[in-house]
């Protein structure tokens, strides 16, 4: 079906339209997963509405080996999607590697291999019907794209659980150096991505802004979070926060990571994630939703963009009929 993706002003047509995508994550996990997720391609491929899939990472369990055939295994399967398929990559696939059962790997070189497999023609989807997007390939993350859709300013950012990737690989008791650098890279790059897709969707007076990434930065599964998991992320939440609270529109932030699916507004006024990350303006226009994963991934997220409703986004999980 045809599609295009946007991140310049466009006249009438496509962006006066309803437009609905599928978001996934956290999937396939484990043998079992592996051998149905075609089927799971093949469902989300029979929606007659679906005409982009987001993936946010997580394309194995973090205790199974992150191996180049298992890469390329996961690659052709997203190839048989026959809309484009924007993936943001995960901590199981690179940041997690290190560990025992995954390898053990360097992660820096599996993420160099994640670039290589699922990011080799930058500013283009995945998918059998590839469209271009904005990649950030010049600064060295192709992995972080941004695009427009009905209205909708879009980005895909490559922020990852396991506290941003600064979690402490086998035999450290803190990270490396080559570890803390890739993450002040990466952040650095994540955060000017978000500045411009906010900036972006101002000049283009777009309803809404659309975050895809892995990491739950929210995670309302752990009762007494540790800032020192989550340090990492800080400065990302702070710029989410600054540029929802100046955005005029509503402000939509999907992740995996913690795999229970979960709707709600962590940033709003008395969020104790407000404190807990020393944000001093809140931001109540921030919606966040977190996919179903792993065990609990029964179902892909169909959200609708709704240009002429002040309520831009809506979705609903469908089940999977296997």
């Amino acid at each position: 079906m045809s599609l295009a993706l946007s991140a310049e002003p466009a006249s009438a047509g496509p962006e006066d339209q309803p437009f609905t995508f599928a978001v996934i994550g956290d999937m396939p996990y484990g043998d079992a997963q592996a051998a149905e997720f075609p089927k799971v391609v093949a469902q989300i491929n029979a929606d007659p509405d679906v005409q982009l899939v987001g993936h946010l990472g997580d394309i194995k369990s973090g205790s199974s080996v992150c191996s180049d055939e298992y890469f390329h295994l996961i690659r052709s399967q997203f190839d048989t999607f026959k809309d484009p398929l924007v993936y943001t990559p995960g901590d199981n696939e690179w940041t997690d590697c290190h560990r025992p059962s995954a390898g053990p790997y360097n992660p820096l070189e599996r993420l160099a291999a994640i670039r290589e497999v699922f990011f080799p023609r930058p500013g283009w989807t995945l998918g059998q019907h590839s469209v271009r997007v904005t990649s950030g390939a010049g600064t060295g993350y192709p992995e972080n794209v941004t695009y427009r859709r009905a209205g909708v300013a879009f980005a895909a950012v490559h922020i990852v659980g396991s506290n941003n990737g600064m979690a402490p690989w086998t035999g450290s008791t803190a990270p490396t150096p080559e570890q803390a650098a890739e993450v002040r890279g990466r952040t650095a790059a994540t955060v000017q991505s978000i500045h411009d897709t906010f900036d972006k969707a101002r000049r283009n007076h777009n309803k809404a802004v659309a975050l895809l990434t892995q990491a739950d930065m929210f995670d309302p599964t752990v009762k007494d979070p540790a800032f020192a998991d989550y340090d990492a992320f800080q400065p990302i939440v702070r710029t989410i926060a600054d540029e929802s609270a100046r955005f005029s529109g509503p402000v939509y932030l999907f992740n995996g990571d913690s795999h229970a699916y979960n709707s709600d507004k962590p940033l709003d006024t008395g969020s104790t994630w407000l404190s807990f990350y020393g944000i001093k303006a809140a931001a109540p226009n921030l919606s966040r939703v977190t996919v179903d994963g792993s065990s609990n991934g029964t179902n892909y997220l169909k959200v609708t963009v709704h240009p002429g409703s002040e309520q831009v986004l809506t979705w609903t999980r469908v089940p999977f009929a296997f």
